[in-house]
């Protein structure tokens, strides 16, 4: 019964897109000449779209630097592109940046092969003031675990697992915005899907439980409490950060329950700063926190939680990485 309740709840999703698709298609089909006759008219329609291209872009790279830049590019596409090229203002839009990230992706292997340490996505926050448009669409997909975990796909794998998984869009738009046949599509979902397994649409833990496990988390570690930081952990824990080179980071992801809280209780009392303010965040759709050393950001720590335990901590310190967050002004603001 759960089972054929969940396929009828997605074919029901599925039915409602294609819709809202077809809707959107012809609204943009019938009006693209007018729409996109002026640069005003382009920058109109190009910013009606300008969250769904980030939220897409962001899940294929996993950096918003990099987003930014593919925004940018596929937005001088979009002025250049002749009006007769456009049928749906909206699929052709999610076409440049689906396939600008996919070259972008592939030239980034050789650079993420050559980073000191281990690399981990770009940190963002997904509370309502930072996404006033709603569109990054915060579920499992958006979490760190999970970005890092498309890390195993090919480029081309992870755009047709995104489009399809998180979007849900039919294999013949799939198709029509990757230039693949249909049935290559289906292959190349099936691959993924044995690299990652299948999106679970939601968290195992209510965000007020996540919430009191993080601040428990903190309080644990303010009072060196190893035995109830062990508590909290899932057996398989693992400790991942990413320092770049430039900030402090752990030489290796650390796995276990004792190693984690004897870790971080290590570093807490020799590397960290004592002086650090912190602020409770939500960090990739997850409880988490960011650490300001003089007022600037210093680390982006999330929790990941899953069956009421925590299953992996994510802490990046790269300053790069933490460019775009907000000071510790804008934070309290």
């Amino acid at each position: 019964m759960r089972l054929g309740h969940a396929r009828g709840a997605r074919s029901e999703r599925l039915k409602n897109r294609i819709m809202r698709s077809e809707e959107e298609d012809r609204r943009d089909g019938d009006n693209a000449e007018p729409e996109t006759a002026s640069d005003a008219g382009r920058l109109a329609v190009f910013d009606k779209y300008r969250g769904l291209l980030f939220s897409v872009a962001y899940r294929m790279l996993g950096s918003v630097a990099d987003t930014e830049d593919m925004l940018q590019e596929t937005f001088i596409r979009w002025q250049q592109a002749a009006s007769g090229e456009i049928r749906s203002s909206r699929a052709f839009l999610v076409t440049i940046i689906t396939r600008l990230c996919i070259n972008q992706l592939q030239s980034a292997r050789v650079q993420r092969e050559e980073y000191v340490g281990e690399w981990l996505p770009e940190p963002i926050l997904t509370d309502p003031r930072s996404d006033p448009l709603g569109a990054l669409k915060v579920d499992e997909s958006l979490s760190m675990a999970f970005l890092l975990l498309l890390e195993r796909l090919t480029p081309m794998e992870r755009a047709v697992f995104l489009l399809r998984e998180v979007f849900e869009y039919e294999f013949a738009e799939i198709s029509r915005i990757l230039g693949q046949k249909e049935a290559n599509c289906r292959q190349i979902l099936g691959r993924a899907r044995k690299h990652v397994g299948t999106l679970r649409r939601r968290f195992d833990a209510s965000a007020r439980e996540r919430d009191e496990l993080l601040k428990r988390f903190i309080q644990a570690t303010r009072k060196g409490a190893m035995q109830e930081l062990i508590e909290m952990f899932a057996s398989d824990v693992a400790v991942h950060t990413d320092g770049g080179g430039k900030a402090i980071a752990l030489p290796a992801v650390i796995h276990g329950a004792e190693n984690a809280a004897r870790t971080i209780l290590d570093r807490m009392g020799t590397v960290v700063p004592k002086n650090l303010v912190t602020r409770l965040a939500q960090i990739n759709g997850e409880s988490g926190f960011i650490s300001y050393l003089d007022g600037k950001p210093f680390t982006a720590f999330t929790l990941h939680i899953s069956e009421g335990r925590i299953k992996a901590i994510f802490a990046v310190t790269n300053p790069r990485k933490l460019s775009h967050l907000p000071s510790l002004l804008g934070a309290s603001s």
